[in-house]
């Protein structure tokens, strides 16, 4: 397997630098204080910054699918979201 070069960093490693950068534009649009391009703008990047984090977060369950049954990733329970240990 080929390995990436420094430049091409994974989503999961960013993952909570974007989580944090959209919780910060929410806290701003939720201010009131932004104009209607700014709002917009913010909009934009949030949109960006909500599948960055949705994709690093399909990544990160693919590894842990992959490390449970490498030969089976397919065939791996979901994860349970209700977080109820039944």
């Amino acid at each position: 397997m080929p390995k990436k070069s420094p430049n091409e960093i994974s989503p999961v490693a960013h993952f909570e630098q974007s989580l944090e950068e959209l919780e910060q534009l929410v806290e701003k649009m939720e201010a009131g204080d932004l104009s209607l391009e700014q709002s917009l703008g913010a909009y934009e990047r949030g949109v960006g910054l909500y599948r960055q984090c949705q994709q690093a977060l399909e990544q990160a369950e693919l590894r842990v699918r992959l490390l449970t049954d490498p030969a089976q990733p397919e065939q791996s329970v979901p994860f349970d979201s209700s977080g109820h240990d039944d």
